[in-house]
């Protein structure tokens, strides 16, 4: 699409979460309340600094679903962040949510690189963590083989990495350092494995560490994805 055009699509689709929310969470309501602003108000991307802040805080007093706009009934799947500072901020995903969360991570993978003939060891944790199976999902609708290892036992996740030959791992990008240093350790040849594309997020990284983790694979990748910990 033409600039202009996606610029429209997206006021447009910003009207319509805006609109929705104020209608249907007493929260938004409130908060646009405050700041006297109405939905009808956010013509456009650039007008979005009208809008109030919404904090950690707002999340966490308003836990578990208070921020929820439809029905627990539409929702089919829920997450939550780490908790380590209180309370975990909860996210629920409604059907539809969790087809455009696959599509989104299909089409981050596929500009990676990664094709069905790929085999990709997914180390992000699964669980209530939204890493390991918002990866998974997104792997598997471009038919790539998907070994959901999670994190952790890296006895395991070295000897899967040897006998499994993928040719992808993700992970943060301390979990897969941290395997790097085990494989040296454990006398495991890592540039001799067949990894050839990474897939790192869900933690800061410094320019440092990206040379660092450079290793035997070509190409790089950072994609939204909440993760524990590997070394967890």
């Amino acid at each position: 699409m033409p600039r202009e055009v996606i610029k429209a699509l997206q006021a447009k689709r910003l009207q319509q979460v805006l609109e929705r929310v104020y209608h249907s969470v007493g929260f938004y309501k409130k908060s646009f309340d405050a700041v006297k602003v109405k939905p009808d108000d956010i013509k456009s991307i650039s007008d979005m600094k009208k809008l109030p802040f919404i904090t950690r805080n707002d999340f966490q007093n308003n836990y578990p679903f208070g921020l929820f706009s439809v029905p627990m009934s539409n929702i089919v799947r829920l997450h939550t962040a780490s908790g380590t500072s209180g309370k975990s901020i909860v996210f629920g995903y409604t059907k539809h949510d969790t087809e455009l969360w696959s599509d989104l991570i299909a089409r981050s993978l596929v500009a990676a690189g990664i094709t069905k003939n790929d085999i990709i060891h997914n180390a992000f944790g699964y669980g209530l963590f939204t890493g390991g199976l918002g990866l998974h999902y997104g792997a598997e609708k471009i038919g790539a083989s998907v070994i959901p290892i999670s994190g952790g036992n890296d006895k395991r996740q070295l000897m899967i990495l040897q006998d499994f030959g993928p040719t992808v791992i993700c992970s943060t990008p301390s979990c897969v350092l941290h395997l790097a240093e085990e494989g040296k350790a454990m006398g495991v040849d890592v540039k001799s494995l067949k990894l050839r594309v990474g897939i790192f997020g869900a933690e800061p990284w410094s320019n440092a560490t990206l040379t660092k983790e450079a290793g035997p694979m070509k190409r790089y990748s950072a994609i939204p994805a909440a993760s524990r910990n590997c070394r967890k």
